[in-house]
């Protein structure tokens, strides 16, 4: 990468997303009519990496493609936003795809058939140990199997590196896992999954739940209500949101956890790191498509500055 920083490393699934916009998401065994149609590179970690890259930050992947014509065009779009795909493997049958409906309010539903992501595996942790040895953060997601995420953690936790779980989808999770993480990152749909209804719809209580599983950590994502950040060492702090008119809400979470993670790359404090974040996530729903809504590090700034 050449700039003698360290890069963020982003361990996660790459997809394509096929995307329907209609009036309205449907119900269950209803048609509605779509009004549009576009395909658009996604994945969590995909879309995280290429927050990151957008930002002007060295950041790799390490992920698996199919060998289909969908892999040849996702390697492509990330080698093309700056992403180092060097560690992205090519599986054999498809690539991840994610089907995608978008209402007019913005807001989403989403199938993914995970392909290649399924085949994301702890020997693929062994095999790029020194790429993440090397990284000043790591960043995961569940659309990889639990286990290979709980090797990159273990990985992670002997090696000192911070690691970020975005904890989406939503999934029971193996309880060291918890403990292994710096930052844990749920909506809050995620977060009531993972709490039980123990401190739901409290973001105290439900960050102080989080971390009495283990979490260092917790960055409660709160949609238009912005954000909470707690830490176990004190730290409690409620990051507002920025005012924006929303045309597709997806990605909008990745664009936040690529953020922050690129934010504290850049030596701002947990809680500076938080608010850029939250101002990336906001021009991010202002443009449709998952990676395609990823803003520069000039944009986020000229928003921050103009709050």
């Amino acid at each position: 990468m050449g700039t003698g920083q360290k890069p963020v490393v982003v361990v996660g699934s790459i997809n394509i997303d096929l995307v329907a916009n209609t009036s309205r998401i449907p119900v269950e065994g209803e048609t509605v009519e779509g009004s549009d149609f576009q395909i658009h590179p996604g994945g969590k970690g995909a879309n995280q990496a290429v927050a990151v890259a957008r930002l002007g930050y060295p950041v790799a992947l390490v992920g698996r493609t199919g060998d289909d014509a969908f892999g040849r065009e996702l390697r492509d779009h990330l080698t093309g936003a700056g992403v180092d795909i060097s560690a992205v493997a090519t599986s054999a049958g498809t690539s991840g795809v994610a089907v995608i409906v978008v209402a007019e309010t913005g807001e989403n539903s989403i199938v993914i058939t995970p392909g290649a992501n399924a085949h994301v595996s702890p020997n693929d942790i062994d095999a790029n140990t020194a790429l993440i040895r090397s990284a000043g953060v790591v960043l995961t997601q569940l659309e990889i199997p639990i286990e290979t995420v709980l090797h990159l953690a273990q990985l992670c936790a002997r090696e000192n590196v911070p690691l970020v779980l975005d904890p989406a989808p939503a999934r029971d999770l193996p309880q060291e896992l918890f403990s292994l993480v710096e930052w844990f990152t749920p909506n809050e749909t995620e977060a009531a999954f993972f709490l039980n209804g123990a401190g739901a719809g409290e973001p105290s209580a439900a960050a102080r739940v989080l971390m009495e599983k283990g979490a260092r950590g917790v960055l409660l994502k709160l949609g238009s209500r912005g954000v909470y950040l707690a830490t176990q060492n004190g730290v409690a702090e409620e990051v507002p949101s920025f005012k924006v008119n929303a045309v597709d809400t997806t990605a909008a979470g990745d664009a936040f956890n690529g953020a922050f993670a690129a934010a504290l790359m850049m030596n701002r404090s947990a809680e500076n790191s938080a608010r850029f974040a939250a101002a990336a996530a906001a021009i991010s729903v202002t443009r449709a498509g998952a990676q395609p809504s990823m803003p520069s590090i000039a944009e986020v700034e000229q928003l921050l500055g103009s709050a």
